[in-house]
């Protein structure tokens, strides 16, 4: 575990201002992981049967706040270090996975721009990953031959290391075209012909409107359409291992937006392509190859318009009559988060407060004990054993803890003690049941 003294000021403001502002920090998450221990561990066991040649295909199931971005973010981070490419992207009405007007499609757009390395985590990757290719496949030539950059053999030897690529993508769905734009960005990249790479990367990007706009343009007769979008996804991550990374991961929050489609039989078409990719990941027709997606709990079982109203879903989701709360089945493909317990939130707290101190410069003033008191009146209120979530709790900490920098007059009994927090300690239930959420050996 990081010592939180040590947390750089970049990394400080950036984790304290995300999470003030309700969102996952994309750095830092390292310094304030607390929980999920079982999660995390199920998660990474499928990052080695993908770096083997393998699949994976899971949901992370929870509600609003409860720590599903969280946990996307911090495999995210996991598996960039890993040597994984990770593409990431939330629908939304414009994204889906299929759709009658490009809404699929737009997904693509929105995963390959997202693209990241650990080199490269804020996206846009593609480029970069592309031309890395080739100078690596350069250097391994030259390494093995001996000869030097302006002997003609090099270029030869360059050539058959790049056919070999490109042929054994050439042999899965849609490969032969996908092989030939990656050898003419090969050409052009030797040539310096940086407009027929721009070309390419805009086909790989599903920018083609119209496939007589890519003929002309690169000589191809086809294009990324809404239907067989996620065909070339299985086809990056067969290339990117070739090109020498893990694997690939794609990562699709905010299923919901599914869930919400009024026309049913959109929705259907929609859990149909979900249900594609996971049989794919399951029966081995993917290939170093991860998918996670998140939902939340109604998104997910509402049989009327959830994942569970497509049969042929439900009957493989569904939960078996052995896993429940607390003992939960992590090798399902459905992972139901549960809520942090009071401690673990604790833990959260001390590891802000430590790191609110070490940004601002200041003595940290927040005891164990004012912790505990914070603790219990925000799991005390009625119902939160059920409905608190993190987000909330620590958006309430990181606010009490800025208030207390700004006021230094003020004290943690006294704020604890005010008009909006006795609001919530009058919600609260006895001190006796309160305990039973938050029983700490102090």
């Amino acid at each position: 575990m990081m010592d939180d003294k040590k947390v750089p000021k970049r990394i400080a403001q950036t984790v304290l201002n995300s999470l003030k502002g309700g969102v996952v920090p994309r750095i830092g998450l390292p310094y304030i992981t607390v929980g999920r221990k079982s999660e995390i561990e199920a998660l990474l066991h499928d990052v080695d049967i993908i770096s083997e040649g393998g699949a994976s295909f899971r949901f992370i199931v929870g509600r609003y706040g409860s720590g599903k971005s969280f946990l996307l973010q911090t495999i995210r981070n996991y598996v960039m270090d890993r040597g994984f490419i990770v593409a990431d992207a939330d629908l939304s009405p414009e994204r889906r996975l299929q759709g009658t007007r490009g809404q699929g499609l737009a997904t693509y757009r929105e995963l390959i721009s997202n693209l990241s390395t650990k080199t490269k985590p804020e996206g846009g990757a593609l480029t970069l990953i592309l031309d890395r290719w080739i100078s690596a496949v350069q250097t391994e030539a030259m390494q093995e031959t001996g000869l030097s950059p302006e002997d003609p053999g090099l270029a030869d030897a360059t050539d058959r290391r790049i056919y070999a690529v490109t042929s054994s993508v050439s042999e899965l769905v849609h490969g032969f075209e996908f092989a030939r734009l990656l050898s003419a960005y090969y050409r052009a990249y030797i040539s310096g012909d940086d407009e027929t790479k721009a070309k390419v990367v805009r086909w790989f990007r599903g920018e083609y409107a119209l496939k007589s706009e890519a003929k002309e343009a690169l000589g191809v007769n086809i294009i990324i359409a809404d239907d067989d979008w996620y065909d070339y996804l299985k086809l990056f991550a067969v290339f990117f291992r070739l090109a020498g990374y893990t694997g690939m991961f794609i990562m699709i929050d905010e299923l919901v937006n599914i869930y919400k489609i009024p026309n049913s039989i959109t929705r259907q078409y929609n859990y149909e392509k979900i249900l594609t990719m996971y049989n794919d990941a399951l029966q081995g027709k993917a290939r170093h190859l991860g998918i996670i997606m998140g939902a939340t709990p109604q998104a997910m079982e509402d049989k009327r318009r959830g994942i569970f109203s497509y049969e042929a879903l439900r009957s493989r989701l569904s939960e078996g009559r052995f896993s429940k709360p607390g003992a939960r089945d992590m090798l399902a493909p459905v992972i139901r988060l549960e809520a942090l317990t009071a401690e673990e939130m604790l833990v959260l707290c001390e590891k802000l407060a430590m790191m609110h101190a070490g940004l601002y410069g200041y003595e940290r003033k927040v005891c164990t004990e004012d912790l505990v008191d914070f603790i219990k009146i925000e799991y005390g209120r009625i119902g939160a054993d059920e409905n608190i979530t993190p987000r909330e709790v620590i958006r309430d900490f990181i606010e009490l803890l800025d208030l207390l920098y700004q006021h230094e007059d003020m004290s943690i009994s006294e704020l604890l003690n005010s008009e909006e927090f006795s609001y919530a300690r009058s919600e609260a239930v006895s001190d006796e049941a309160a305990a039973g959420y938050v029983e700490f050996t102090l």
